[in-house]
């Protein structure tokens, strides 16, 4: 294959590398030491595989491989002193059995062993940060450099919070589970979080010259898919997923020519895939049909939905977005979720009575350097005439962005108001 075939071996290690270190988890309970044998088995692979070709069964080669790393270890009691006795005899077994056996036991227990992963690699144990370059490390397969180019931080930045993490998760004992009972809907909540920011990255970065990493959006909605095969009796699994679909589906009609931003109202809606709007709206009914009323997640896809449906945006029933809000605020009252029913009221009633509703956000103390507030207020006013009150809320708004794009979105929205 030769020193070409490195690009193909990289695909499989994206593939491959959360089942990988899922299983190894498994069998040495170190969620640090599972990545490094996973990542000792893809130097070997990277090595052997351009000069013998690919195996049939990668994953079973590059598992195999890892297990006998493992071995190895144990025999030279380099590491694992405290679980020899436990680990050699779960490894002594496994390393009697061929590779067609071995792929077919751990095909039997990969939905386990992933599912642990993600709850592992979410612990609440870890600061919010932490958990979101841990999992896109251990179940999205990105570099630390792709991490950091993602979220615009220095690559010993994340690194340093990998290593912290995984420091953490053994220094507090974390176990490789699926929490049970009570603890699941709290845990739950924090991999979905964790979801959610990374595809919200993607979606809208909050800093840089991109308007979109459309590349964290794909990393979001496959972990939102595989979290539903996973969990398919969480309907706000299914909520996560339906929201995210149907927001992708917008993704080619939220630049333009150039890169730049295009607004909601302004997108050309034939350039909506109309495959992720159905697949998230399958979805959406899943969370509908599993009962137990829509949470947070569920209550956004049934807005982004009423975007979805709206052919032209005039068609948009405002109306019961803003009732939608309503009951989001009930449930996960927050001031953004304010913010949002205040553009939705706006539409539905007026722009003087959404005006009247963002006011009352002005004093709110976590919204003082949101820059969405005077961009919401800015628009409001421009539609009530007001155009020099407008012209300075879109100036207020675009010292607050950090990203290159937004800012110059902002500013144009200035220049027009003062006209």
């Amino acid at each position: 294959m030769g020193s070409d075939a490195h690009p193909a071996i990289e695909a499989i290690w994206r593939i491959e590398s959360p089942r990988l270190i899922a299983g190894l988890a498994r069998i040495v309970r170190d969620v640090g030491l599972a990545e490094e044998l996973a990542q000792d088995a893809f130097v070997a692979a990277l090595e052997q595989w351009p000069e013998s070709g690919v195996p049939e069964r990668p994953g079973a080669w590059l598992m195999g491989t890892a297990k006998h790393r493992a071995v190895d270890m144990l025999r030279r009691g380099k590491r694992l002193q405290s679980k020899h006795e436990q680990l050699g005899r779960e490894l002594a077994v496994q390393e009697e059995l061929d590779a067609p056996d071995f792929d077919a036991a751990l095909d039997d227990d990969f939905g386990d062993d992933l599912l642990r992963l993600v709850f592992t690699a979410c612990h609440p144990v870890l600061s919010t940060e932490a958990r979101v370059a841990l999992t896109l490390r251990l179940l999205g397969g990105l570099t630390t450099e792709e991490i950091a180019r993602a979220f615009l931080v220095p690559v010993s930045t994340i690194a340093q919070r990998i290593v912290r993490a995984k420091r953490t998760l053994t220094e507090a004992r974390v176990p490789f589970e699926v929490p049970a009972g009570s603890e699941l809907a709290g845990r739950l909540a924090s991999v979905l979080e964790v979801v959610y920011l990374i595809f919200n990255e993607g979606y809208a970065a909050t800093a840089g010259d991109d308007w979109m990493r459309p590349e964290l959006c794909e990393d979001a909605l496959r972990l939102g898919r595989v979290l539903a095969g996973l969990a398919p009796e969480q309907p706000e699994v299914h909520g996560l997923v339906a929201l995210l679909e149907i927001q992708a589906s917008r993704t080619r009609a939220r630049r333009g020519p150039s890169g730049e931003p295009v607004l909601l109202l302004d997108q050309d809606r034939s350039r909506w895939d109309q495959l992720l709007i159905r697949r998230g709206l399958a979805a959406l009914r899943r969370a509908e049909e599993l009962g137990g009323g829509l949470g947070p997640y569920a209550l956004q896809a049934s807005i982004a939905a009423c975007h979805a449906r709206a052919r032209v945006p005039e068609d948009t029933d405002w109306a019961r977005i803003a009732a939608l809000y309503d009951a989001l605020a009930q449930l996960a009252p927050s001031p953004v979720v304010d913010l949002n029913r205040a553009v939705a009221v706006g539409m539905a009633f007026g722009p003087a009575a959404g005006l009247e509703l963002v006011d009352r956000l002005l004093s709110e103390p976590s919204l003082k350097t949101y820059h969405l507030l005077p961009s919401v207020r800015g628009d409001l006013l421009a539609k009530l005439g007001r155009r020099a009150e407008a012209a300075a809320e879109f100036k207020r708004a675009a010292s607050l962005t950090q990203n290159v794009r937004e800012r110059k979105l902002l500013l144009e929205r200035a220049a027009a108001s003062a006209k």
